[in-house]
């Protein structure tokens, strides 16, 4: 016999409307929406991968992240989870999940405590639109697995390109969470900004020649 669990769901505010808050529109091409490069490594033949990230709307409170982003083939990240809950789309391409094939359509929903990965792109790379629902920040988890997916496919992580993070965010990108304690949380963000803050620098930088177009389709995120 199934038990019932009761929910106890806060009433919506008798008027939701608050005056001069308006929707935010962001494209691709917008020339303040800039290029990430997030992840990098080295590969066996000597070349380099990425993980490229759009940040469209990047909010301190509520705090919430929207991202597109872009795999290089045969990039590989981590086994990872976040500080909030986390929805993954691929819309082009594909990647292995740890041991799972996500090809384009797939919809991966990462509550908050779990983790996924490693992550490798295919041969084809992979897009993806991401939704961090919370603190978007990430914790490493199982790093004997991100180690034995690097050495099967003779691939070398590089030092992480520096990314200017909200001041009321602190980088997480190389925490694991068996080996360090966690740094202060964020600092209170003050009032919001009708638009997202921009997050970083305006080129993929020197090390990697980056993707030359915003379509998906094109060359490399």
């Amino acid at each position: 016999m199934c038990k019932a669990i009761a929910v106890s769901t806060p009433a919506p505010p008798s008027d939701p409307n608050v005056s001069g808050v308006e929707p935010t529109y962001r494209h691709l091409d917008d020339p303040d929406v800039a290029w990430q490069q997030v992840r990098r490594q080295r590969n066996a033949d000597g070349s380099e991968a990425s993980v490229w990230e759009k940040w469209l709307a990047f909010s301190p409170d509520p705090q919430y992240l929207s991202l597109y982003a872009r795999y290089d083939p045969g990039m590989i990240v981590r086994r990872h989870g976040h500080f909030s809950p986390h929805i993954v789309f691929i819309l082009s391409g594909g990647a292995w999940f740890g041991e799972r094939w996500c090809a384009a359509g797939t919809h991966i929903e990462l509550p908050l405590g779990a983790a996924f990965g490693p992550i490798r792109a295919g041969e084809d790379g992979a897009v993806m639109f991401e939704v961090m629902l919370g603190d978007p920040r990430s914790w490493g988890d199982g790093p004997e697995q991100f180690e034995r997916v690097l050495a099967e496919h003779g691939a070398e992580p590089l030092p992480d390109v520096e990314l200017d993070y909200p001041d009321w965010l602190s980088d997480l990108r190389s925490h694991w969470i068996s080996a360090d304690p966690l740094p202060p949380g964020p600092t209170s963000p003050g009032p919001t900004s009708p638009g997202p803050t921009s997050p970083g620098p305006t080129s993929p930088g020197p090390t990697s020649p980056g993707p030359t177009s915003p379509d998906p389709e094109g060359p490399p995120s």
